[in-house]
């Protein structure tokens, strides 16, 4: 009798992605969950262009042009922190329903290059939320500045200051998944990684102060301080003794909680038993 050895070729990358691709579309709760998410965000910013538009129109006619800070109601702030907390969730399901189910033990046998994996999520994560984030910002843009053209107040997208508050409320969505994903894949269970990315993402910046210099270093290390500075258009008091960030390390913030996610998680998983 002959015995015939058959060897399986490695997966490719690519093959990974397109794995947890179909894990991530295959979920309804996922288009469900973003859907809603976009929906809220995109009311918060009619929400708040339509008080001013009241305003406006209470004010009188003498508006010769926008007011500073108008092209800004397409940014509130409970949209977008609603939308941190989403997508930080997110980020962190995608590994720690692995952990929860028992898959990860089927996914690292078919898989044994578990730093691949890792990518592979992190790749899905940041592509699909980037998508979100570029449809919610330039919507929630939209939207509030077709409600203020009411009262002539309305902007166009190359307005100054728009387009970097645009990008950085597009990437803040991906920028939090990821820091998600990190925190899943360093604590694996599900409440406490939950909990932690609440605190993490939009609690712990609260704690800091912006009159102290050590303390408002460390505030404008936090992603959420990063986008208030990066959808600001006007320049800081002079006269206040508060710190502000500036606008390259707020971008650098945006740049690093990323990365140093990606890179906590591949590095726990690969040393870490499943």
């Amino acid at each position: 009798m002959t015995l015939t050895r058959t060897s399986r070729a490695p997966a490719r990358f690519a093959d990974l992605i397109a794995a947890e691709w179909i894990k991530t579309r295959s979920l309804r709760s996922t288009w469900w969950t973003i859907a809603l998410t976009g929906l809220f965000v995109i009311g918060s910013a009619a929400v708040s262009a339509l008080a001013d538009h009241r305003n406006l129109a209470s004010a009188g006619t003498n508006m010769r042009g926008p007011t500073g800070f108008l092209p800004f109601d397409a940014f509130p702030q409970a949209g977008y922190l609603t939308l941190m907390l989403v997508a930080g969730g997110a980020g962190a399901i995608t590994v720690v329903s692995e952990y929860s189910s028992g898959l990860i033990r089927t996914t690292t046998v078919a898989v044994p290059a578990r730093g691949a994996v890792v990518l592979a999520k992190a790749t899905v994560t940041a592509a699909l939320w980037t998508a979100v984030g570029t449809a919610v910002a330039t919507a929630s843009f939209l939207v509030s500045q077709a409600i203020l053209n009411g009262q002539h107040a309305g902007v166009p997208l190359t307005h100054s200051g728009v387009p970097r508050a645009l990008v950085a409320s597009a990437l803040l969505a991906p920028v939090c998944a990821l820091t998600g994903l990190g925190l899943g894949a360093l604590i694996r269970h599900s409440a406490a990684t939950m909990a932690t990315c609440a605190f993490t993402l939009l609690m712990l910046p609260t704690v800091f102060s912006q009159s102290k210099r050590w303390s408002a270093d460390i505030g404008h290390a936090m992603v959420v301080t990063a986008w208030k500075r990066l959808v600001q258009n006007w320049q800081p008091d002079p006269g206040s003794r508060m710190f502000a960030a500036t606008v390259s390390g707020s971008w650098t913030v945006y740049a690093l909680w990323p990365l140093i996610a990606v890179a906590v998680a591949v590095l726990v998983v690969r040393n870490r038993d499943v």
